[in-house]
């Protein structure tokens, strides 16, 4: 089939390179000519484990191609997928619609025979209904369907979700797009559950899946505070809480807060959904301020880790808000460290993947280190923030070598299995004493 994917990030990107690995002519559009320029010329512009040598293989075979033209992307293509921003507005939350119509608009002009238009970003309930509106004030001829078909690729993982998915959603009220979905996803026919359904509850169940995930991390970090306060242990409790197959065992694992892409701008989307619709959501209400007041909760246990230290130097591993990516928006790390800043902290800090990221964000107001060892050189305390997996494997004695003071405060509780208190270690993890 051909395949129009507007929209080249951490949705786009993955989505058309797993396209083109089925066997179908994709082609990528965006309007940032550099970022086109850098794709051309076989260089992936985002960090996704697996992605690059798909990438490549699928630039040389000639089933993959980027554009900046919308007319090149959308002409002839059997399905056009929107996978643009949906960034949260400044000052209501609630999802920003202005790329997605942009979209709608410009590919309207540009479909000659049918189409089937699919949003594949996350967006607000009746969004399908607004495209369809937008294409037929642009081009009243134009024959198409609009059907939904939200995104489920974790980052860190986009590749491995595409191929092995839990479901796929297809929310559709045409026959025919149903047909042309079908034969999109025939690949994936006895491997993964294809669940049809209205369009306005393929929209909706996106926000309710990932503000149901985001309720559960929170829920496991304050019964995190609560078995520190008791002197009942989290790990303990959670392997006992997963055991039971109604609330299972995944997104049990306390820390920092959720962050990212999707959780802090879908739960807030929702909640505003909530009382647009006159139905407020409460727990997910509850679960934003929880959650942003987190960040700030464990910012104050790193600086009390320090206190009475004379101007001490915090090391920090990792920048990105999971392993296995270089995003850093709405990253508990990145917000912890700006909490640290706003105390004058004097930090050092290393990730694997996203310090070019967070330096766009950082600047000079921290010292930058090109290993976990560099980064501790002389520290009185090391934070771990993001969970990657060579944190878990420093050798502690080294570590304690190169620390002015041995201190660990491990947001992410990778070190624990390593008892560093009996090597010498000040240790502080969640949810255990």
């Amino acid at each position: 089939m051909k395949i129009g994917i507007i929209g080249t990030g951490y949705v786009g990107l993955p989505t058309g390179v797993g396209l083109a690995e089925l066997g179908n002519e994709v082609v990528c559009i965006d309007k940032d000519e550099e970022k086109i320029k850098s794709l051309k010329s076989g260089k992936v512009t985002i960090f996704e484990d697996g992605l690059e040598d798909l990438f490549k293989k699928n630039i040389q075979n000639e089933k993959l191609k980027f554009t900046s033209s919308m007319e090149e992307g959308v002409k002839n293509a059997d399905v056009v997928i929107i996978a643009v921003g949906t960034p949260p507005h400044p000052v209501t939350k609630e999802a920003d619609m202005k790329y997605i119509h942009q979209a709608a608009e410009e590919l309207a002009q540009y479909i000659n025979g049918y189409t089937v238009v699919a949003t594949k970003s996350t967006v607000p309930v009746g969004t399908g209904d607004e495209i369809e509106a937008i294409i037929k004030k642009t081009n009243s001829k134009a024959e198409f369907d609009v059907v939904s078909l939200p995104e489920f690729l974790r980052e860190g993982f986009a590749i491995h979700d595409f191929f092995e998915p839990d479901r796929i959603v297809v929310g559709t009220n045409s026959p025919k797009a149903t047909e042309v979905i079908k034969k999109l996803y025939e690949p994936f026919e006895g491997k993964a559950e294809i669940l049809f359904v209205k369009r306005k509850s393929s929209e909706t169940i996106k926000y309710a899946s990932n503000a149901f995930l985001a309720m559960k991390i929170h829920y496991i970090n304050e019964m995190a505070d609560f078995c520190e306060k008791s002197g009942a242990d989290v790990f303990e409790v959670a392997k006992g809480m997963g055991l039971d197959n109604r609330i299972g065992k995944r997104f049990l694992n306390p820390g920092p807060g959720y962050g990212g892409s999707c959780f802090p701008k879908d739960t807030n989307a929702m909640a505003y959904m909530g009382k647009k619709y006159g139905a407020p959501l409460s727990l997910i209400e509850a679960t934003i301020r929880g959650n942003d007041l987190r960040k700030t909760q464990m910012a104050m246990r790193i600086i009390k880790a320090v206190e009475g230290i004379d101007n001490p130097k915090i090391a920090i591993w990792g920048l990105a808000f999971k392993n296995g990516t270089d995003d850093v928006r709405e990253s508990p790390a990145m917000q912890i460290v700006e909490q640290l800043l706003k105390n004058n902290a004097r930090l050092c800090v290393y990730d694997p993947k996203a310090v070019a990221n967070a330096k766009k964000i950082l600047g000079d107001k921290v010292e930058y280190a090109s290993s976990e060892l560099k980064a501790v050189k002389n520290a009185d305390a090391v934070a771990v923030l993001t969970e990657w997996d060579e944190f878990s494997k420093v050798d502690l004695q080294e570590l304690k070598k190169q620390m002015k003071t041995p201190k660990i405060v491990d947001l992410r509780n990778m070190l624990k299995e390593k008892n560093p208190v009996n090597m010498g270690f000040e240790y502080y993890c969640i949810g255990a004493n």
